[in-house]
């Protein structure tokens, strides 16, 4: 007998889905350098450590602090680097490996090099680094967004396929949009596309909240806060959630030979809303830092209480991790030797760094200054955005079967919310609504209910440790799978693609491209046909020289 509509079960009796296995160790296991030991570098190296069956082996890293924290806690230990472990930028690596392959061509005893790398250095550099490495062929993942420029995505394009139009990649190619791998967005992509737990999709409202100071330390203090040095917030915070949509909505499901559904209209509105001087406090006067502020105490976006309270993920709550390890690089040696009150004149130093009326404007862009105003800084991104995306019915060629046809290829629509002000950190929520059924799901659960029966169904992902709820120890495994399967097993690298990273090359250019045509829409306040705007923006430069 089905529970009544009020009455909710859940799946599995209540308990959270297991977590998939760590892969069994090949012989030989994929070998991985990580370029850039920043917070996003950390990440993946202690996915790899724990949740895949590769080993990191090698850094490069230009601030000495940080390079020698990755080895000594992932690769070499207490020991002391070995040679070709550790290098200060990835041009010395680059230098380093084609030394090593022509001593192996001379016969030379030199040590193993790697068969893939991690690219999780700032986002305007990765087209450099992508580029850079090429010749080398190594596998690579890399950090989203994929380059901060469309020219730029479609220059990593041709690279990685040199010989368009022919798609088959030669090396796999990951990118760091791990909202795909987490076990409940995975779960959810089946439940949806598989099961079809509510029909065929006809809309989904997806939130992504930023969280009102964590929006403050990375866009209006941090790396991503002005478009000219990044990028639009939408492509450095919200790229991952456009391609989820467009994974849910466009993508086919796993195994499916299907064309993708391509949106067919595309709109967004948005803009810098709040952090600017006409929303500054009166009483702030013409501070423009926290602690020489008369407000300080009062006001919520207080870089002391922030970086140093017990709220917040500060120092004071004992984390020396994000964020306070972006103001401080080696803030976790600094307690470690120095105790808390070391750790904490350290931040202190960093936020009472200031600037005048006579400070070059230069010198005021060149740096982050973490203890700025929040009504004072350089910042021009949105701090509020929403993006719209429609598709027409676009039935499959040679199907005589209405319902057929259209399986998962009717009319729907998608609309993104991108917003500052949040108690949610980074805690997305979906509406998603069929024609049989509609889904709430909340980066936790999953709630299904279903129009036919009434009943009510809560299922429970694994919440796996690490970000993203589990979402870069699955991307880590994989692509590391994709690796040792190319690797060990001799599966092509078409077929380790497909099965194992689950993402093309073109998925990675159109999630991005959605993005870049998305603020011109918004910029020019105009309704876009996205095929029209693919095919003169991506397809004819592809073709080019």
């Amino acid at each position: 007998m089905a529970p009544h509509a009020d009455s909710p079960s859940v799946a599995d009796g209540g308990d959270r889905l297991p977590a998939a296995p760590r892969p069994t160790m090949s012989q030989k296991p994929p070998r991985i350098l990580i370029i850039g030991a920043g917070s996003r570098g950390f990440a993946y190296a202690r996915a790899t450590r724990e949740s895949t069956n590769g080993i990191v082996v090698a850094v490069a890293e230009p601030i000495t602090s940080k390079r020698k924290r990755m080895g000594e806690t992932y690769i070499w230990g207490k020991a002391g680097a070995a040679d070709g472990q550790e290098f200060e930028n990835w041009k010395q690596f680059v230098a380093w490996e084609q030394e090593r392959r022509t001593k192996v061509a001379r016969g030379e005893d030199v040590p193993e090099g790697v068969d893939a790398v991690f690219i999780c250095v700032l986002d305007e550099q990765h087209k450099e680094v992508i580029l850079g490495l090429a010749p080398l062929s190594l596998h690579i993942m890399c950090e989203k967004p994929l380059a901060t420029t469309l020219d730029d995505c479609v220059s990593i394009y041709k690279a990685m396929l040199p010989n368009l139009p022919d798609t088959t990649p030669s090396k796999i190619f990951g990118i760091g949009h791990v909202l795909r791998y987490s076990p409940h967005n995975m779960l959810l992509r089946k439940l949806l596309l598989e099961d079809k737990v509510i029909g065929e999709i006809m809309s989904i409202n997806h939130t992504e909240p930023v969280g009102w100071w964590h929006f403050t330390h990375s866009y209006v203090r941090g790396n991503w806060r002005k478009e000219s040095t990044t990028a639009p917030s939408l492509l450095t915070k919200s790229c991952h959630d456009i391609d989820l949509l467009l994974w849910l909505l466009c993508s086919p499901p796993t195994g499916s030979t299907k064309p993708a559904h391509v949106p067919t209209q595309l709109s967004s509105t948005g803009a810098l809303q709040y952090f600017n001087k006409t929303r500054k406090p009166t009483a702030a006067g013409d501070a423009t830092n926290c602690l020489s502020c008369t407000i300080e105490e009062s006001c919520k976006y207080s870089a002391k209480k922030i970086y140093l309270g017990d709220q917040h993920k500060g120092l004071g709550s004992g984390n020396t991790h994000w964020p306070v390890d972006i103001v401080v690089n080696d803030i976790e040696e600094c307690v470690s030797q120095g105790g808390q009150s070391a750790g904490e004149a350290a931040v202190m130093s960093k936020l009472e760094e200031n600037y005048t009326k006579d400070t070059p404007a230069s010198k005021i862009s060149s740096k982050n200054w973490f203890g700025r105003c929040v009504y004072e800084s350089d910042n021009d991104v949105c701090d509020d955005q929403v993006v719209t995306m429609k598709w027409e019915n676009e039935s499959l060629p040679g199907e005589t079967d209405n319902e057929k046809a259209l399986a998962g290829r009717g009319a729907k629509t998608a609309v993104f919310h991108m917003v500052a002000h949040t108690k949610k950190i980074c805690e997305r929520y979906s509406h998603i609504y069929g024609c049989d059924g509609e889904i709430y799901a909340d980066s936790e659960n999953i709630t299904v209910e279903s129009f036919i029966t009434g009943e009510k169904t809560i299922y429970k992902p694994h919440i796996a440790k690490g970000g993203h709820g589990g979402g870069d120890d699955g991307l880590a495994r994989q692509f590391i799978l994709a690796v040792d399967a190319v690797k060990n097993h001799g599966v092509s690298v078409e077929e380790a693609q497909r099965v194992h990273v689950g993402c093309s090359l073109e998925e990675v250019i159109r999630s991005h491209a959605m993005v870049f045509a998305a603020e011109q829409a918004r910029l020019r306040k105009q309704v876009l046909d996205f095929p029209q705007w693919w095919s003169k923006e991506v397809e004819a430069n592809l073709v080019k020289a």
